[in-house]
């Protein structure tokens, strides 16, 4: 991962003056049974605003927890003694909390290099007084106690003596000490090769003391076969030196007998001469506070880094800055990691929100393909692997955090890493050859901090990212982020009304419902009554020019997707991703919206034209209308997809009738989809649950193919239950649906044997989990002008005026603006040869001018929204002719416009060559415009054409 610009040292030596940055270190214990030594930390550069506000949560064992932060309180001056100092002291602790094995030793050397490292961090960590002023905060009489202990002096100069009166020395293993000295002491135990930390020294007792029916003496003798030689010397109360742990997350409340041993206060008895003096004034306290050290420089590291994410999208876009640096932290921050923050729930937010703008991009902006081709146009924009394209493209693989932080791979100023990564080694530290699945398993951590990171958690990081986006700051903040990133999901308000135009061809079905009631049933009022009518008419019905409700049915599951997640992810805040993928996919799924769509009786204003489809609709209605003493009697039908169809297909069509106005949709979900927020008897898909009980158990699953036998699929599920057989057979029209009645009988004779899925049923963990108001996260877009006087808007296109007609180059057909909409007899072609366009229009046209609300046209857009209000068919551009040299290219283009009335006459006008293809079509479309004009569809004082 990144290293914080901030920590990074600048090119000096560690002999030289500093002015230092001092933030103090605070701890508050929960609850309050530890005493903490006072440390500062003390930086180069002073951190960012953002990182001064840290607030971690430290956990220990049997769920303490230490609250820590941060506070800046100035800058303080260290000379060159004082720098060198510093560094053997932070040497020091390092060496003996992470590398003790080089403590054990007579003799240990400190400060052997003074160089800084470039690809490290520098800060310091030292202790302060408990009542600091100035430039006095420093605890250096502590930090040069700790340094001048017996073991950091050179053994050719040590002269240790007996001077001290006896009751005022211990004989330790090594020579004799002041009392004073050994109090407050880290010493060392050959005989068991562990550390203690001295808290007392106990006078009352000695090694004649009785321990358990003996005398500590003879213990020693017969357990440790030691002779003590001096059994009258008072023993030490001592704690066992801890091992460093990762305290970013949640500790388990079970902790083995050693942990407990070290991290609860938990003393021993030691006799003085079996100890090795090692650090003089490194106290319990002291050590308390650097076992919590390492863990908050990690969280502190990594609040630095999504500061530096900040910053850079900041740069590209303002909304940025309005995100919050833990947000940042949070998205960048993955399971694996195995802290209280993750990614998870913010990517399951992120993914749906990013299926819905982009499949409203896809349907607003290609009113040509059809739901598949929708379907498949979305999955490449949001797959994995396009996501991972972009985020390459945008560095934000260096910012993401995948690894748990590991004490032994922590590296700091006094412990350099001693892996060199350079393009020398590069190839031979992080061989590129190995199985993809087991390069995070060779993760070694290296000067430059490579790691190997899988594809999709790369592309994991831009939905989560997209969804603290929409959580802290909103969709118009989340559109900009994802403009950045390289995703367009904006369209045109012209599109837009095209397609809310093109509904009225429709209209001529009104007589096949009743749409006030429809209205009624489903609560909302539509203003194109034809986006109501085309969201119920099946593909099977083509009585009529119109469309099916399939490209509605694609924007309707868009939404409610997001919508569910929203739900979901403000409602229950305590629930794991998993489970609100879940629950999600229990809610959003065809089966759950074909209950509603009979319960709200809506399925009987399907347009249809299909025998078979209305006898399956009637019997699976008839079946969900049935008592549910009924229901058991009688197999369930297969569901008709349609069904669940219509359901999608009305809530798109609300959509887009409100303008995009997501609150309405919201109250429509909310209503149609009440009984199934309850989430009440629902269970995980059975299939998947008998996966995983035989999984948890260790029992063979086997899934032989289905057979089909008269019309349906026959399917059998056999487990093998440690010898025994148990097999489960169902048929069905559909194989699915089969394979998931064999599953569940095959879960009630396991249960009936004691065998349960291993976690809590949903409906379990939703009794158990807190739920909060559900609220629509993120919306803060402006709805799209629908209001009636749209159409009229549309309709001025047409001025009244005096009749026009002109003759076709084609022949002796006159079009007459009328008769434009009575009828479809014939058709003739109307041409506009190249030249033919008055220079003073093109010159004009090329100026764009606001209409109304609506933003500045060029001249296709323009051409488009007078075939919507007309009710033509949209223009087609061809390209039509390439000619010259590849550095000169020109193309030229033609557009064919429709125009419908009593005959049918197609106007066909081509450009002049243009060096771009969008400036052919725009020239082909001022052509096409100009001559509308003159057919009486435009204004005569239209200057622009």
């Amino acid at each position: 991962m990144l290293i914080p610009a901030v920590l990074r040292p600048s090119r000096c030596k560690l002999d030289s003056s500093f002015k230092l940055h001092f933030y103090y270190i605070e701890f508050i214990p929960i609850p309050a049974d530890r005493r903490y030594q006072m440390f500062g930390l003390f930086v180069i550069n002073r951190l960012p605003e953002e990182s001064e506000k840290l607030d971690v949560e430290l956990h220990l064992a049997r769920a303490r927890i230490v609250k820590a932060g941060i506070k800046y309180l100035g800058k303080i001056e260290f000379n060159k003694e004082e720098m060198i100092l510093a560094h053997n002291f932070q040497e020091m602790f390092l060496k003996v909390l992470l590398d003790r094995s080089e403590f054990t030793p007579s003799y240990i050397l400190l400060g052997n290099d003074g160089a800084l490292d470039m690809d490290s961090t520098f800060y310091l960590l030292l202790p302060i007084k408990q009542k600091f002023y100035g430039d006095n905060m420093i605890d250096w009489p502590a930090v040069k106690r700790c340094l001048s202990s017996p073991a950091f002096q050179d053994p050719m100069g040590l002269s240790l003596h007996d001077s001290y009166l006896p009751n005022e020395s211990l004989k330790l293993l090594g020579g004799t000490y002041n009392k004073a000295d050994v109090i407050g002491s880290l010493v060392y135990t050959p005989h068991t090769d562990l550390f203690f930390f001295v808290d007392a020294i106990l006078d009352g007792t000695n090694a004649k003391s009785e321990l358990n029916g003996a005398t500590y003496a003879e213990h020693f003798k017969q357990r440790l076969h030691i002779k003590l030689s001096h059994p009258e010397q008072p023993l030490l109360k001592a704690k066992q030196l801890f091992c460093l742990r990762n305290l970013l997350h949640n500790r388990q409340l079970e902790s083995t007998e050693s942990e407990a041993r070290e991290l609860m206060e938990h003393f021993v008895e030691l006799p003085p001469e079996l100890c090795s003096l090692k650090i003089i004034g490194f106290s319990k306290d002291m050590g308390s506070s650097l076992s919590l050290l390492p863990s908050l420089m990690y969280r502190l590291e990594n609040l630095l880094v999504a500061i530096e994410l900040k910053d850079v999208m900041s740069s590209y876009f303002p909304e940025a800055s309005q995100i919050s640096a833990s947000g940042i932290l949070e998205s960048l921050t993955t399971e694996r990691c195995l802290e209280r923050i993750s990614l998870e729930r913010l990517e399951v937010l992120g993914d749906a929100f990013l299926k819905y703008v982009v499949g409203r991009h896809n349907f607003i902006s290609y009113e040509g393909l059809d739901e598949g081709q929708l379907t498949r146009r979305r999955s490449d924009i949001v797959s994995n692997s396009n996501l991972y394209e972009l985020s390459i493209r945008r560095n934000l693989q260096v910012y993401i955090r995948d690894q748990h932080f590991e004490p032994t791979q922590f590296f700091a100023l006094g412990r350099p890493c001693k892996v060199v990564c350079n393009p020398d080694r590069e190839a031979t530290l992080h061989p590129k050859n190995i199985d993809p699945d087991r390069r995070e398993n060779c993760n070694l951590r290296c000067t430059k901090s490579h790691h190997w990171l899988h594809r999709k958690t790369i592309a994991d990081v831009v939905e989560s990212l997209l969804g603290v986006f929409i959580v802290e700051c909103g969709f118009k903040a989340a559109f900009a982020f994802l403009h950045w990133i390289g995703i367009k999901v904006d369209f045109e308000n012209s599109a837009f009304y095209r397609v809310l135009d093109a509904s009225s061809t429709n209209l001529s079905l009104m007589n096949y419902m009743n749409i006030s009631e429809l209205e009624e049933l489903i609560g909302y009022t539509f203003k194109r009554k034809g986006l109501l009518l085309q969201a119920f008419v099946h593909p099977s019905f083509n009585k009529h020019s119109g469309g099916c409700y399939q490209r509605m049915e694609f924007l309707g599951d868009a939404v409610l997707e997001y919508l569910m997640t929203s739900y979901l992810y403000s409602a229950y805040p305590d629930l794991k991703p998993g489970q609100l993928t879940d629950l999600k996919s229990l809610a959003v799924n065809n089966n759950s919206f074909a209950y509603v769509a009979v319960k709200k009786s809506i399925h009987r204003y399907l347009i249809k034209d299909s025998n078979y489809l209305t006898t399956a609709v009637n019997k699976f209605a008839n079946y969900v209308n049935l008592s549910s003493s009924e229901k058991d009697l009688l197999e369930e039908p297969t569901c008709p997809k349609v069904l669940g169809d219509i359901v999608e297909s009305c809530v798109g069509a609300v959509l887009l009738d409100s303008g995009f106005n997501l609150n309405h949709v919201w109250k429509l979900m909310l209503m149609l989809l009440k009984p199934i927020l309850s989430f009440c008897g629902m269970h995980i898909d059975p299939m998947r649950e008998l996966r995983e009980t035989c999984q948890y158990n260790g029992f063979d699953l086997g899934l032989p193919e289905p057979t089909k036998y008269n019309g349906e699929f026959h399917v059998k599920v056999e487990v093998n239950i440690n010898g025994k057989m148990i097999s489960c057979t169902a048929a069905n029209r559909n194989s699915k649906d089969a394979r998931k009645v064999a599953a569940q009988e095959t879960l009630s004779k396991l249960k009936n044997y004691g065998y349960k899925h291993k976690r809590k049923s949903l409906e379990e963990i939703l009794r158990s989990t807190t739920k909060k108001e559900s609220e629509l996260i993120g919306y803060d877009e402006e709805p799209i002008n629908v209001e009636d006087d749209i159409d009229m808007q549309m309709n001025n296109l047409l001025i009244n005026g005096e009749r026009t007609s002109i003759q076709s180059t084609a022949g002796d057909n006159k079009v007459d603006k009328n008769d434009a909409n009575s009828g479809r007899n014939n058709k003739s072609n109307v041409v506009m040869q190249n030249g033919c366009l008055p220079r003073g229009a093109t010159d004009k046209i090329n100026q764009k001018e606001y209409h109304g609300d609506m933003v500045r046209k060029t001249a296709r857009s323009f051409l488009y929204e007078l075939c919507a209000a007309n009710y033509w068919k949209p223009p087609e551009f061809e390209l039509c002719n390439d000619e010259g040299p590849s550095h000169l290219r020109k193309f030229t283009c033609k557009v064919l416009i429709e125009i419908t009335g009593t005959s049918v006459s197609l106007l066909e006008c081509y450009s002049d060559p243009k060096l771009q293809k969008r400036a052919a079509q725009e020239h082909a479309a001022e052509g096409a415009l100009w001559y509308l004009k003159h057919l009486g569809y435009l204004p005569r004082d239209e200057n622009r054409f």
